[in-house]
């Protein structure tokens, strides 16, 4: 992002800086220049709206950024974040209530009908270790299942603004699951070993991740 955009997007926190907070906000604007410059300054407005009607609850952070990406054209979801306009429309009346969207979320992008099936079995394997204290966790397992059918790193897709934001959102919604990645594998690759293992395919032929060939491949950093 060019200096001229990192201004815009200061000059846009601090409007927002001086506008009424809503009680119980919990969704900052990203204010620092690393930040920023991480995605496009229009999906910063589009999260800085998000925020000024969030109440609060944990995911509303992760969704204010995969919504506010996927509204700009960033990332890969598709359109409703995967889930259908009735259920995306819940969502936002949870986590955003009363908040009209400018832009849609709709791209363009519909779901891949070819891979239901594959998707429906990463919701499964996510809501059989939901934490159980919110209805958020069954949205936020249909979008990471939608996240998982794109081709690049699962946080880029989803619409993520850093790698730790879907850890976090892991272990928040689905802890028991998130507990089992004791090293860090890559959340989309942990994800289908899992469905694997479930099923009692163990591809890799390996002795141990430690001395496979390909270690870096499901281990290395997701940047």
């Amino acid at each position: 992002m060019n200096a001229s955009a990192i201004h815009a997007a200061r000059q846009l926190t601090d409007q927002q800086d001086a506008a009424p907070k809503r009680s119980g906000l919990s969704v900052p604007v990203p204010r620092t220049p690393a930040a920023v410059a991480g995605h496009d300054v229009r999906a910063t407005a589009r999260y800085a709206e998000l925020a000024q009607h969030a109440t609060g609850e944990p995911n509303a952070e992760a969704f204010a950024c995969m919504i506010a990406s996927l509204c700009t054209g960033a990332g890969a979801m598709p359109d409703w974040l995967g889930l259908d306009p009735a259920a995306f429309g819940c969502l936002l009346a949870h986590h955003f209530p009363g908040l009209r969207l400018h832009t849609p979320p709709c791209v363009g992008r519909p779901l891949d009908p070819t891979r239901n099936d594959e998707r429906h079995e990463l919701v499964e394997l996510m809501l059989m270790d939901k934490a159980g204290d919110s209805p958020s966790e069954v949205w936020m397992a249909h979008v990471v299942a939608a996240g998982c059918l794109a081709s690049d790193h699962l946080w880029q897709d989803l619409g993520l603004w850093q790698r730790t934001d879907l850890s976090a959102l892991m272990r928040r919604n689905f802890p028991a699951l998130a507990a089992r990645n004791v090293k860090d594998m890559k959340w989309k690759r942990f994800l289908y070993k899992q469905l694997c293992e479930a099923e009692g395919i163990y591809a890799c032929r390996a002795p141990s991740c430690e001395v496979c060939s390909d270690y870096h491949v499901c281990f290395g950093p997701e940047d």
